[in-house]
């Protein structure tokens, strides 16, 4: 954690990651434009980011985008806050908050990156194999993992399927894409949404996830993509705060065969 303390420490780096999660997936152009820094200085300071997994980046033709990757702060949220006085550290929870907090932009992606210590067989497995997605998710997919093949979506007392509802793309132990699960009735009665919520999310277009998957020697990096979504979209305010979670008990899971622990009732 050596590098996030020092990436943070900077106040033109915190600036840089302030204009990300006000806009999210900003070329170097435009990050230069909305500071008063050099070019040079901005890509220096995006050097020590990205080193430190603040920032994630995703090429778009020539393009390079840059976008705020909260899996650092989780880290340190998930694996140390929970054990120590939290009056001493609203700080770092405050800022795990305001890293979490992406608001939808043009973009309208999401994106996140995370390393765990584990193989690349042993990561694809954990994200096909429901007797793993049913531990640190709570949901399992019934499908034969063959692009175009249709998904029987299954979590809690609720199981979906839909003919639009299939597998994208699967390379093997680096790629791993699907169609997000349908929003029906019965999906809304099982997680308590109003009707107002269950009418917007049931307009919305359909998104899609994708899994890259990089071996790094003793680990793997790990970079989810969620896309697809419209304008003001909820859905994508609702994966934005649940994919930090699921992605932190995956980690939990591969590293210590253990989940998170729930955190304390309020």
């Amino acid at each position: 954690m050596d590098e996030v303390f020092k990436a943070l420490a900077d106040p033109s780096r915190r600036r840089l990651l302030d204009s990300l999660n006000a806009d999210n997936g900003q070329t170097l152009r435009e990050l230069c434009a909305g500071l008063a820094l050099t070019r040079q200085a901005v890509s220096k300071h995006l050097v020590v980011l990205e080193a430190a997994n603040l920032v994630s980046t995703r090429r778009r033709g020539r393009e390079k985008l840059h976008y705020l990757n909260a899996e650092p702060i989780n880290a340190i949220a998930d694996r140390w806050i929970n054990r120590y006085d939290r009056g001493r550290v609203h700080l770092l929870a405050d800022l795990k908050s305001a890293l979490e907090s992406v608001p939808m932009t043009e973009s309208n992606e999401f994106v996140y990156t995370t390393y765990i210590r584990a193989t690349d067989r042993q990561l694809w497995q954990a994200l096909t194999d429901p007797a793993f997605t049913s531990r640190y998710w709570g949901a399992s997919f019934d499908t034969d993992w063959q692009p175009g093949a249709p998904m029987t979506w299954s979590q809690r007392g609720w199981t979906g399927k839909d003919p639009e509802q299939v597998v994208l793309e699967a390379q093997p132990y680096r790629v791993l894409s699907y169609t997000w699960h349908t929003v029906d009735q019965a999906f809304a009665d099982e997680f308590g949404f109003s009707t107002e919520d269950f009418e917007k999310l049931s307009q919305e277009p359909r998104s899609r996830v994708r899994f890259e998957i990089e071996p790094l020697g003793d680990q793997v990096k790990l970079t989810v993509v969620h896309n697809g979504f419209g304008p003001g979209s909820a859905m994508l305010a609702g994966i934005t705060e649940g994919w930090p979670a699921i992605l932190s008990n995956l980690k939990t899971l591969l590293e210590t065969g253990e989940l998170l622990p729930e955190p304390p009732k309020a």
